[in-house]
């Protein structure tokens, strides 16, 4: 068997007996057991290797329920197989347009079979006018459970995770048994898990990296306590979370920006003193994106009433082309930020870091970044510049990975793509830089706005832009127009509840645009103000910069002339 599987079965077998996952919250809770959930995981195994499951074959997944996913996931892995979590529709999906879509994904990953568990149940007649081939999963727990787990080679396949971009042209990275051991090993030394005493708690998607691999993955594997339950139970009322890590005793968590900054708004309105007990969590971790430092200070001053350490906040850096994480800030230290001058930054692409007593601090004369860490054991990083030379400590350039839980490569609609070059690097596509070793991001590279010589990074635009009232959390967006040539400008596109008074749209418009004006010294070429929902999101929730200036081109180039 392989590191990972055997490391899975042990865990079952061992400490998987006492701790287990409650699923089912907050209306119908149930606790099962890891060794529960393994004899379940047999049984589907059984049932797939007798319906004709070979080692190596793909297998895709579409249910919500954490309940369902835990065995089928496993059963999976026990019978030599590899999982994709498919992305699923939502109350606005256009179904046909998904099952097109989704056609695409199973060729692409060479897929003949699809498991279906609720509440996703309901689209087996879609699926079976497309001629996907499917399984009910509930029906698999009656199936002879296998008598043991196919053995497979650390190269083998174990997750093909797709990737947050265009359904229209899908791609899934790779992710070995050995990578995804390698990563999972080297994530539960870097935040000190005691498995018997940790409590996880997660609402976060088992269909991206950080909800699937993070927290199912690890905690089955190493037999974690797990509180788990969905996005849409989260997104119904958002203090479920910390009601559920109150209630049990939660001390590992996870979440991007927009959660923290609401969850603290709405704990900063609660009244009574004594309704949370946030006293053991000592890991909040946040990793999806730039960390927002505003997000944080309303989350943690929230927090602190209810007794809740503010170095709980644990930045990290991550992503599936290195299975999941790649570098943790150092435990139990909180948000550090490193800050630096703007114009040597965007001007010359070096982080000349300002001193805490330099009056600057504080004015828009600085950048402020989150300190994300060293890299995990295993994996190495390094900085280069456009001509992939190495760059010296505090210059800007591309980060790029080596290591054993990166990637060999993507499955993409013409085939399978290499990742890595002679070398074993991987190029990210981030922007970044190091400092005493540890990393730092400034942004995407196609996502930087470039004008009059500076490098303008977009999160300092949709900060300055969320900072005005009336625009919603999370949700402005700085996006590139003419990007490359000698006009090229940006625009800002943002979602308000106020959005159809025309006055009111006016008005934070003109207050945006100031407001960006005096962050990044330009100002934009427009400002567009949208109904809530309006932003096209990947399925982890994160703003898509590029598909929010192709769908609202026309409304942009309308708000510039009016």
């Amino acid at each position: 068997m392989s590191r990972f599987v055997d490391t899975l079965v042990a865990s079952a077998t061992g400490r998987g007996q006492q701790r287990g996952m409650v699923t089912g919250e907050p209306k119908e809770p149930v606790r099962r057991t890891w060794a529960e959930v393994h004899e379940q995981a047999l049984r589907v195994a059984g049932g797939l290797v007798e319906g004709g499951l070979v080692p190596g074959n793909a297998v895709a997944v579409l249910a919500g329920a954490p309940a369902l996913i835990a065995p089928t996931v496993q059963a999976v892995w026990l019978a030599g197989g590899s999982v994709t979590m498919l992305h699923q529709p939502t109350q606005r999906t256009d179904l046909a347009e998904w099952a097109e879509d989704t056609v695409k994904v199973l060729g692409m990953i060479g897929s003949e079979l699809v498991l279906l568990g609720e509440p996703f149940d309901q689209l087996a007649p879609v699926l079976e006018q497309r001629g996907i081939g499917f399984k009910v999963i509930s029906e698999l727990f009656d199936a002879e459970p296998l008598s043991e787990p196919v053995s497979v080679a650390e190269d083998a396949l174990a997750l093909l995770q797709l990737t947050s971009g265009s359904t229209a042209d899908p791609k899934a990275v790779q992710i070995t048994h050995g990578n995804l051991y390698s990563n999972i090993k080297a994530m539960a030394d870097g935040v000190k898990f005691d498995f018997d005493v940790d409590v996880m708690v997660s609402w976060l998607p088992t269909f991206h990296d950080m909800g699937m691999v993070g927290f199912l993955t690890v905690p089955m594997t190493f037999g974690v306590e797990l509180i788990k339950i969905t996005p849409v139970e989260f997104l119904t009322g958002p203090l479920i979370w910390p009601e559920l890590i109150s209630r049990y005793g939660g001390t590992v968590t996870a979440a991007p920006n927009f959660a923290y900054a609401i969850v603290g708004r709405r704990m900063a309105r609660v009244e009574d003193d004594n309704a949370y007990d946030l006293s053991k969590l000592r890991i909040a971790l946040n990793g999806a994106e730039p960390v927002d430092e505003s997000a944080v200070a309303t989350f943690t001053e929230a927090g602190a009433r209810f007794k809740m350490p503010a170095e709980c906040v644990f930045p990290a850096y991550g992503m599936a082309e290195a299975t999941l994480a790649v570098s943790f800030a150092p435990l139990f230290t909180g948000l550090t930020l490193d800050v630096v001058e703007a114009d040597s930054l965007e001007s010359g692409n070096e982080a000349i870091p300002v001193a805490e007593n330099d009056p600057r601090r504080g004015t828009d004369d600085v950048r402020s970044f989150a300190i994300l860490g060293p890299p995990l054991d295993g994996l190495e990083a390094e900085i280069v510049d456009d001509k992939g030379t190495v760059l010296a400590e505090r210059h800007v350039g591309e980060i790029r990975l080596r290591g054993e839980a990166v990637t060999p490569g993507y499955l993409t609609m013409n085939g399978p793509l290499a990742t890595q070059d002679a070398e074993g690097w991987l190029s990210t596509g981030d922007l970044g830089y190091l400092t005493d070793g540890m990393i730092v991001i400034c942004g995407r590279q196609k996502d930087v706005i470039i004008m009059g010589g500076r490098n303008i990074y977009p999160t300092d635009i949709e900060r300055a832009a969320t900072s005005v009232d009336g625009v919603r959390a999370g949700n402005a967006v700085a996006v590139r127009i003419d990007a490359g040539s000698r006009r090229e400008r940006f625009a800002v596109v943002l979602e308000s509840k106020l959005a159809g008074d025309a006055d009111a749209e006016r008005i934070i418009a003109k207050e945006v645009a100031a407001r960006v004006r005096d962050a990044v010294d330009m100002r934009p070429f427009a400002v567009v103000v949208l109904p809530a929902g309006s932003l096209p999101k990947t399925p982890s929730g994160k703003v898509k910069r590029a598909a929010t200036a192709t769908q609202y081109a026309d409304k942009i180039s309308k708000n510039a002339s009016s």
